[in-house]
């Protein structure tokens, strides 16, 4: 079980093994005459190792196969519930815990519009859930907080209310308030929520370009992963799989900081766009303040749109810990630009997958981007950005009032604050990941100390100034 040591959750080493088996099976063009053996090959036997039998075991499998080849097409959320694997947990919403003591005051029956609440024979509370509306006001009045509001773990994880319960007790996505941030995906404990992956048209691309024509852009939280290895072993291994070019999306980081910096000069008030969850919350939940976004792409766009322009036969694939890439890169101002995009847990399958150990390779190192454009992989990396951006555009006569939002709690609050004009700020830096990048859904680890230090000290043997790395691009 050493593989297992890679990643913080059991729940990510199952779906790893998952993508190694599709990603081995693929490479090896037998992936549709053994697809049915998969979850044979993970759970062998007749002994169920998580679920009640073996069979359901294998069903459920057989789902992550599924999502691990796409997931279904009528679906256009990058995050899927598998609804059988969903049904571990409490039932959700209100309910009267043992802190009840029979009170005669009865407070929470006086204030329940509904007649939710009824007694026993000692009085004790119960809550028909069947007329209950979730309204809360029992619990407000409970003197003893003996009624209490328990939601899943993926409704906590979830920053926008986007998960509801279904009639048959599974969670349910409203696509329309998700941002395929992949909260839930990580903060689920029975792993019944999956982002979608694309490994099979990343494992497509490698098998049919030319390796000179394929580029990997790679995140700069990439510094916070694979602990287990040096950070150019990872490059080296990237060549292993095929790839002609290594990249950094710092390098885009640094070009959208120069164009940032003007564009707030020039309006005075901006929003980020480099994370592509933010940006979807904002056109959501604050769809007034849309226009105060940034018109940059985000950096993995703009270096890719830089590569393309310039290699017109390249193909791209963007390497990093977030699922709403995957979502970002089918938008229409994004998909000319990028092909695929994989998340550091799909990248280590497809390393196993080859039998590449890259603690055995030599280091690589990556071409140069800027201290500036590397600290873009934790929160508060593009304000520092920006800042410099400015000064070395001669606009620091702006006075630069920024505020970094690390997750989507500070995000709102920033924006509802903006929205009422009360906030003292004219740059919001917006992370939908609670630390940024380095807390992306698709990382193998995900420690916010620990990450950022990595980043900071990846970022110090960058270039000095933004103009410096932007200069020297990709000559």
């Amino acid at each position: 079980m050493a593989g297992i040591r890679k990643f913080d959750t059991k729940v990510q080493y199952l779906n790893y093994k998952v993508l190694r088996e599709v990603a081995r099976l693929a490479w090896d063009n037998t992936l549709l005459e053994n697809i049915v053996d998969i979850p044979k090959t993970i759970v062998p036997g007749k002994t169920p190792t998580m679920r009640c039998c073996v069979y359901k075991e294998h069903a459920i499998l057989a789902e992550r196969v599924k999502l691990a080849m796409g997931g279904h097409p009528e679906n256009p959320n990058i995050i899927e519930v598998i609804e059988i694997a969903c049904d571990g947990c409490p039932a959700a919403g209100y309910s009267v815990s043992a802190s009840c003591r029979g009170c005669l005051a009865h407070r929470c029956e006086d204030v329940c519009k509904r007649g939710a609440i009824s007694f026993d024979h000692e009085h004790v509370a119960y809550i028909d859930k069947s007329k209950c509306v979730e309204c809360g006001q029992c619990a407000k009045v409970c003197p003893y907080s003996a009624i209490v509001n328990q939601k899943r773990p993926c409704q906590n994880a979830c920053k926008v209310n986007a998960i509801s319960i279904s009639e048959d007790n599974a969670a349910e996505i409203d696509n329309e308030k998700c941002i395929e941030c992949g909260a839930c995906v990580y903060q689920c404990p029975f792993g019944a929520i999956m982002d979608k992956s694309f490994i099979l048209t990343v494992i497509d691309l490698l098998k049919k370009t030319p390796k000179k024509n394929l580029y990997a852009i790679v995140a700069p939280a990439v510094a916070s992963q694979f602990k287990y290895a040096k950070l150019g072993q990872v490059v080296t291994g990237l060549e292993k799989l095929g790839f002609g070019n290594i990249v950094e999306a710092a390098l885009g980081a640094d070009m959208v900081a120069q164009k940032e910096s003007e564009e707030l000069a020039e309006k005075g008030f901006l929003t980020s766009s480099c994370c592509p969850a933010f940006v979807k919350y904002i056109k959501s939940a604050f769809p007034e303040l849309a226009p105060h976004i940034s018109g940059n792409l985000s950096p993995m766009a703009t270096i890719a749109k830089y590569i393309k322009e310039k290699y017109e036969d390249s193909k791209i694939i963007f390497v990093g810990p977030c699922t709403s890439k995957k979502m970002e890169v089918q938008l229409d101002e994004v998909k000319p630009y990028v092909d695929a995009a994989l998340t550091f847990e799909e990248l280590q399958a497809l390393f196993d997958a080859r039998d590449i150990e890259i603690t055995a390779l030599d280091e690589t190192p990556m071409r140069g981007a800027s201290y500036f454009g590397r600290v873009f992989g934790r929160s508060g990396g593009l304000s520092e950005a920006v800042a410099q951006g400015l000064k070395e555009r001669n606009l620091d006569s702006f006075e630069l009032k920024a505020i970094a939002c690390s997750g989507i709690e500070e995000c709102r609050a920033a924006l509802l604050k903006k929205s009422k004009n009360v906030l003292d700020a004219n740059f919001i830096e917006g992370m939908a990941c609670v630390g940024g990048c380095i807390g992306g859904a698709g990382c193998l680890t995900h420690s916010e100390a620990n990450g950022r230090a990595a980043v900071d000290n990846y970022a110090k043997s960058g270039h000095e100034t933004i103009g410096d790395a932007v200069g020297a691009k990709l000559n």
